[in-house]
């Protein structure tokens, strides 16, 4: 399939001779408003702005190069299992539109034939949040050395149970978050009970989940590669009252010292939705990679005590992550593949929310099979001749297959956790 599109770029039919070129503003700016520009403008992700054409001009050809490689927009789910709201990847014609533009001398055309421009809140790719709470002072990220996950206390100060329908995650300084975890904790919680507001927790040798139960959810996750987390009128993630947030971050040094200091944007549901949205976590920490290995498979299991709905999908893995596939046998015996990553990036951490969610019956099995390249052909791996196990850094591996699912809004999280009671 990608030979076809590629042959459909270069081998262009001797009738388009005569069609005339793209134009900036009346071809190519729409695709790039509606493709790019959320990570493509200032302050946000990419590196460069695509708002206007002076700024796109210079990258026509390196533009020409991502879209025929399939490099961007970043897209790592195989299309032929799923089909999937957020899928960012071009349609052929998108394609074509882009790479026939560059070939022709990227041409400006008339702006009088632009768009109206795309309207973005400042600092926000959800729109004006309900409410922003953040960590409330800089953490400073050192120059060089492994640093520890941290994680900081931020209260609420919800008086009564809130329901949030769209959540984003912003770091303060991007270069030096890699990515972050958002949870929930109720305030009957125990864990990390001794961490104040204001100040920072390390992982202290990974013992920072202790404590720590389902109740303590995940909100949000952000992720390279990510967007926003939006859910569908009628579902929404749950903060019970008096809850506090735990911001799980991890940082990088990067040659300079840095000053962070992530917050959240949350909108709330307009009303009580009839469905909660809980993240299921399908981990096996009984992880062993052998050295030199350049496709060492393993999988993590779990079977659903009840009926779900199946709401998005994310795999996780670090750098020696090669694919990630997300397989549901049902209690007929038959089985299907949801998702498959065959090319996995640790750098394009993706949620992929179905564009038809889907009820799995009880009895369902979700097996979630990882494949790891611990060669030396591996360009990301920093050790092929050490074996691997489980752990937070990047160094370290993971295999962790988080399920979005949605649940009938009074029921009990525990009952999703029979093993656990």
């Amino acid at each position: 399939m990608r030979n076809a599109i590629a042959l459909c770029i270069f081998l262009i039919p001797a009738a388009r001779a005569a069609t005339p070129a793209p134009e900036f503003y009346k071809d190519v700016l729409p695709i790039l408003q509606e493709r790019c520009q959320v990570c493509h403008r200032p302050g946000e992700a990419a590196p460069m702005s695509f708002l206007s054409y002076k700024e796109v001009r210079p990258w026509a050809k390196a533009i020409r190069e991502t879209v025929v490689l399939r490099k961007m927009p970043p897209w790592l789910a195989d299309p032929h299992f799923g089909k999937f709201s957020n899928d960012q990847s071009l349609s052929a014609a998108e394609m074509d539109t882009l790479s026939r533009w560059a070939d022709a001398g990227a041409q400006e055309g008339d702006p009088r034939k632009a768009p109206p421009p795309r309207q973005f809140v400042s600092g926000w790719s959800i729109g004006k949040p309900d409410a922003v709470l953040g960590m409330g002072f800089d953490y400073e990220v050192p120059a060089t050395g492994a640093i520890e996950y941290q994680h900081f206390v931020v209260p609420t100060n919800f008086k009564q149970d809130t329901w949030v329908e769209v959540a984003e995650v912003r770091p303060g300084d991007r270069s030096a978050v890699h990515h972050a975890a958002v949870f929930v904790r109720p305030p009957e919680s125990k864990w990390l009970r001794d961490l104040e507001p204001g100040k920072p927790y390390g992982t202290k040798n990974q013992s920072w989940f202790m404590g720590r139960t389902m109740r303590d959810e995940l909100l949000t996750f952000q992720v390279p590669g990510g967007v926003p987390s939006v859910l569908r009128p009628g579902q929404a993630k749950l903060i019970p009252a008096g809850s506090d947030l735990v911001f799980q971050i991890h940082y990088t040094a990067n040659g300079k010292v840095r000053h962070d200091q992530t917050r959240i944007g949350l909108i709330f549901a307009k009303q009580p939705p009839a469905e909660r949205v809980h993240s299921l976590t399908i981990t096996n920490v009984k992880l062993a990679i052998p050295p030199e290995n350049p496709a060492f498979p393993f999988q993590a299991t779990y079977t659903l005590p009840e009926d779900l709905k199946l709401v998005s999908l994310n795999p996780h893995m670090h750098v020696r992550g090669k694919s990630f596939q997300f397989r549901a046998t049902y209690p007929t015996g038959e089985s299907e593949i949801l998702l498959s990553v065959p090319n996995y990036s640790f750098f394009w951490q993706m949620y992929y929310y179905l564009t038809d969610q889907k009820v799995l019956p009880k009895g369902t099995r979700i097996d979630c099979l990882a494949i790891y390249d611990n060669s030396a052909g591996n360009p990301n791996n920093p050790d092929p001749k050490a074996e691997v196990h489980w752990g937070d850094q990047s160094w370290d591996e993971m295999l962790v297959g988080t399920m979005d699912v949605a649940i009938p809004a009074g029921m009990d999280l525990m009952k999703l956790y029979p093993a656990a009671k």
